[in-house]
């Protein structure tokens, strides 16, 4: 009887282990997005080699006409939930995220990511760019 017993708890923890791990499987599969910050040289060159890549500036108006990116669409970080969906409508699209310092952007990119967005990477700051910029 103590034999069973015992193979009946390692059957329950192992049953436990497995229904613990799925969950954390399916967090890693490729097809889920997740957060992913990259540098602003790599950013550059996504921008050089990709056509369809939205470049997102999540500062507020002033900053941004102080000076931007290239080519960039302002939509500030307190406006990312409300907006998103109406100015970046493809969420499979590749999308560069930046901000002043990174701060913001991060936080913008995980609510994207959050939001469905699967193609999202954070490139940190613009004062961290050291290409062009437009006024």
């Amino acid at each position: 009887m103590q034999a069973r017993r015992k193979t009946n708890i390692f059957l329950s923890l192992l049953s436990l282990l497995f229904c613990l791990s799925v969950p954390a499987c399916a967090q890693n599969s490729p097809s889920q997005a997740a957060y992913r910050r990259i540098t602003p040289t790599e950013a550059k060159a996504i921008m050089d080699e990709k056509e369809n890549c939205v470049i997102l500036d999540v500062r507020t108006p002033a900053e941004y006409a102080e000076g931007h990116i290239p080519g960039a669409i302002l939509l500030p970080d307190y406006e990312i939930a409300e907006r998103a969906e109406s100015v970046l409508s493809d969420k499979s699209q590749c999308i560069l995220v930046y901000c002043r310092s990174g701060r913001r952007s991060e936080k913008a990119a995980r609510t994207l990511v959050e939001m469905g967005y699967t193609n999202v990477l954070d490139f940190g700051g613009i004062i961290d760019w050291t290409y062009d910029v437009e006024k």
